[in-house]
Parts: C-alpha cells; structure tokens; sequence
C-alpha cells in the first residue's frame, strides 16, 4: 500500500487529524496534485488555525502556482499566528520565504 492509501486509512479513523492531514497534503504535492495538496493545507488552517507548517506549504504552493497575493496573505495570516504563539523557528522561517517573495 503506498503512502496516500496508507494515509487516508488513518484519515478514517479520524477524519479531523491535522497532522495526517498535513503528511496527506505534502504526499499529494510530491506526486503532482497541487489541488489536493492546496485543498489539504486548508482543510488544516480552517480546523487549527495554530497548525503553523501549513501556512508556510500552502503559501510556497501559490507561489509555484504563480498565485503571488493568495501566497502572501497566506505568509502574512502565518505570520500572526507564529508570533501570538511564541513559534520563533517557524515565524523566521515564513518571514524569509515572505521577505523573498515580496522584495
């Protein structure tokens, strides 16, 4: 059984788990279905919104798909919660990818 079959086994089980939600997501990106992946990635903010790492995989997913201002609200709406939530290590991961992309 491959990694998406295997995943979306546990999303069965519990169809709300964030993090199978998240693997799910970057297991889509890495077998071309951005659309998925993108759908995933939301899936995650609307049901945790403090799930940091999807902010920073949703936006680098928009700006591959050449969705500039989709991924900097994403960067910035990431950014927010990073710091309310004292997340440091990804709150200057997302700003270097924000910065980048904006400068």
């Amino acid at each position: 059984m491959d990694r998406i079959e295997q995943l979306k086994k546990f999303l069965q089980t519990n169809p709300e788990d964030c993090f199978v939600k998240h693997a799910l997501a970057l297991e889509h990106i890495k077998n071309g279905d951005q659309e998925a992946a993108k759908e995933l990635f939301e899936e995650v903010l609307q049901t945790d919104e403090n799930y940091i790492g999807s902010y920073y995989h949703l936006a680098k997913l928009l700006e591959r798909n050449e969705d500039t201002e989709a991924a900097i609200a994403v960067y910035e709406k990431g950014l927010k919660h990073a710091k309310d939530a004292g997340e440091q290590h990804a709150y200057n991961e997302l700003k270097s990818a924000y910065e980048e992309l904006i400068f």
